[in-house]
């Protein structure tokens, strides 16, 4: 008699307690938990780099959306839109990124953020560009407690009808400041990278104290959160009709490598990119080696994703769509992979520039 109500209640449980270890696991109200990732780096060229800012030259808009693991409770959506160029007048580029994070089911935790970018940029030789980079951000975590399910909330045989006992925190939101650094060297050919985010984070609910005190760091070091990015790669044409448009038919390959480190995580990503103009696709690799603090030092390798991407450019447009199959121990067919698109303009500039090169770089 009583069979479907259990199977139902214990169907309920196993739902709130996946969602729980989704939240728990990958995200939490805390500032310092680890960034969103895209997949697509070079086509939100800001958020791998605040030196990128102005590397286009002409003004650049890029709109980016990524749906990680849509099929698990609690999926994570994350987009960014930002503007981007280089102004004569002040030897650099100024670059605005704005950004937000969806996580858990109808946004249980919510994040929101601003930044502005300004990157200088020397000339060291005629075939040789470096650009320094400061950026600041403002960011705010919201926690939505409405949204939250609990185990003394269900009836047996009705499901979710009760109050919760569970006491709402006194805090659900975290307003902070951060600063972040970066640089940028160019050749014709080849270029390289290196950028700290979170260099310094002060927390604006409790007069600028370093967050991590605020939220009472086991640690006490404000810099858990610091994430460290490089990245190097080339680009080579392999067929090219003329050196100083690219035409129809033009083709280049172009190899990357990409590592970022953020609280204990080691990512590596390494791909390649084939542009035959218009269209170019991409494949790429990520993997992790996590740290595991234990009494002996252990490292755990993972493989979490293999990511394929195409894109296409027509005039002002770059258009493109990837995603990232699974093959971590989570398993594609229960994470669902993720889905990104990004959306570029590459607008004229509004006047006659000098003859500055521009970064030759994947645009995805």
């Amino acid at each position: 008699m009583y069979f479907c109500p259990l199977v139902k209640y214990m169907i309920m449980r196993k739902r709130i307690f996946i969602l729980m270890a989704v939240i728990v696991s990958c995200i939490s109200l805390r500032v310092n938990a680890q960034d969103a990732m895209f997949s697509q780096f070079y086509a939100n060229p800001l958020y791998l780099n605040p030196a990128m800012a102005g590397t286009n030259i002409c003004p650049r808009l890029a709109f980016n959306f990524r749906d990680q693991w849509p099929s698990m409770p609690g999926t994570f959506m994350t987009f960014a839109a930002s503007y981007d160029e280089h102004f004569d007048k002040i030897s650099g580029g100024i670059g605005i990124q704005v950004y937000g994070d969806r996580a858990g089911e109808g946004g249980i935790i919510n994040t929101n953020g601003v930044s502005a970018m300004y990157s200088f940029k020397v000339k060291v030789h005629k075939k040789f560009n470096l650009r320094f980079a400061l950026e600041a951000t403002y960011q705010g975590k919201y926690l939505n407690w409405d949204k939250l399910t609990f185990g003394d909330m269900i009836d047996p045989r009705y499901g979710f009808v009760y109050s919760t006992n569970e006491q709402q925190p006194s805090t659900t939101s975290i307003n902070t400041v951060d600063f972040s650094a970066g640089f940028l060297g160019y050749t014709p050919h080849i270029y390289f990278g290196f950028a700290a985010k979170h260099i310094a984070t002060l927390s604006l609910s409790n007069k600028y104290t370093p967050y991590s005190f605020l939220e009472g760091n086991a640690s006490g070091k404000f810099y858990d959160m610091l994430k460290m990015t490089a990245h190097v790669g080339a680009n080579f044409d392999l067929k090219r009709k003329s050196k100083k448009e690219t035409s129809f038919g033009d083709i280049s390959i172009s190899p990357n490598l990409i590592y970022e480190h953020q609280m204990g995580f080691n990512y590596f990503n390494e791909g390649v990119y084939l542009n035959f103009y218009p269209f170019t696709v991409g494949a790429w690799v990520r993997h992790g080696l996590a740290y595991k603090n234990t009494i002996e030092d252990i490292y755990i390798h993972n493989t979490d994703a293999v990511i394929f991407m195409f894109g296409v450019e027509y005039n002002i447009f770059k258009l493109a769509y990837s995603y990232d199959l699974t093959i971590s121990k989570l398993a594609n067919a229960t994470t669902g992979g993720s889905h990104e698109v990004s959306l570029q303009l590459m607008l004229p500039c509004p006047k006659k520039r000098q003859a500055i090169k521009d970064l030759k770089c994947p645009s995805f």
